[in-house]
């Protein structure tokens, strides 16, 4: 109802709920974080606001995140308009501020784990994985085109195969250090010169706009921060007509993946992964499924392209 929907609204707490929560996903601890308030208090405002369909949970193992809804009719529409109101409260920048501190963290998190297990890290991988069934189905989907950078490389397993596609050469892409090591002394040991390997955040990549011709994301999403943003910075450096090649796991409830490789996500719905892309700016997006072996999980392959004039 309309008078639910505006009664949900009418609190200042709230609004600035709204407004957090317009920027990504996030648990009821990280809310208390951003806030400053009581977990109860924080608690009793995301009720309210679920109940009158401004928000809705995504539950993901033991961990539950909050996001923008569709329940409203009347939200769903208002929200650009929404969207300009709340940009003007005068927690704002704090709000802001703290918001990209709870992002930062999880990407730390993140950077430590795989500095620490860079030479452990295909091993413990295979715990999850229907490997090497999905990578020949990923490879076989990119095309051979000008560049390909590969984001989130971990230990370089994809480059040789990436190379032989790329007539101007591969980019690799990873935020840790320890992992750029291990991919570095891979490569030199099996005598392949000339990759490219950089330093850099997939939410912020070292490369200029519209400069690649293909990206690929081997079992990455799953570990980003915020993973509507790293697409939305994929779509930036690629040119028009681009490829994007996604694998990444469905939608699990296994913890172990959280606790034991450092996921941030416990996979993604099919959907979900599509809404995203298209609000980033791709087109033409297929999905695939690799089913698993028994103790393994399913993998979602996506391909993806960025538009061209006319289009």
């Amino acid at each position: 109802m309309l008078l639910n929907v505006l009664k949900a609204l009418a609190d200042a707490s709230r609004l600035r709920l709204v407004a957090i929560l317009l920027r990504g996903e996030f648990t009821v601890q990280e809310l208390t974080a951003i806030l400053g308030m009581g977990q109860s208090r924080i608690s009793r405002h995301l009720k309210i606001l679920s109940e009158a369909g401004v928000l809705s949970v995504k539950r993901q193992g033991t961990w539950s995140y909050y996001r923008i809804g569709n329940g409203s009719r009347f939200f769903t529409a208002a929200r650009p308009l929404f969207e300009a109101e709340l940009a003007a409260l005068p927690e704002r920048e704090q709000d802001l501020a703290a918001v990209a501190a709870v992002l930062e963290e999880r990407r730390r998190r993140s950077q430590e784990f795989f500095d620490h297990h860079a030479r452990q890290w295909d091993e413990l991988a295979r715990t999850l994985l229907p490997m090497p069934e999905y990578r020949e189905k990923l490879l076989a989907l990119v095309p051979t085109c000008e560049q390909i950078v590969e984001i989130g490389l971990g230990t370089g397993g994809l480059l040789p195969a990436l190379a032989a596609k790329a007539q101007d050469g591969v980019i690799g892409v990873d935020h840790s250090p320890a992992m750029l090591d291990e991919a570095r002394r891979r490569l030199t040991q099996a005598g392949i010169a000339g990759i490219d390997l950089r330093l850099g955040e997939m939410s912020h990549l070292p490369l200029p706009d519209c400069s690649t011709s293909c990206a690929v994301l081997d079992m990455v999403l799953h570990h980003a921060a915020d993973p509507p943003a790293v697409l939305a910075e994929i779509r930036r450096v690629l040119i028009a007509g681009g490829s994007l090649l996604l694998a990444d796991l469905a939608r699990h409830e296994r913890e172990l993946a959280r606790e034991q490789l450092a996921d941030q996500w416990l996979g993604f719905e099919e959907e979900e992964l599509k809404n995203w892309l298209r609000q980033a700016g791709f087109a033409q997006v297929a999905v695939t499924q690799v089913k698993p072996q028994p103790g393994q999980e399913t993998v979602l392959l996506l391909q993806a392209h960025t538009t061209t004039k006319g289009e």
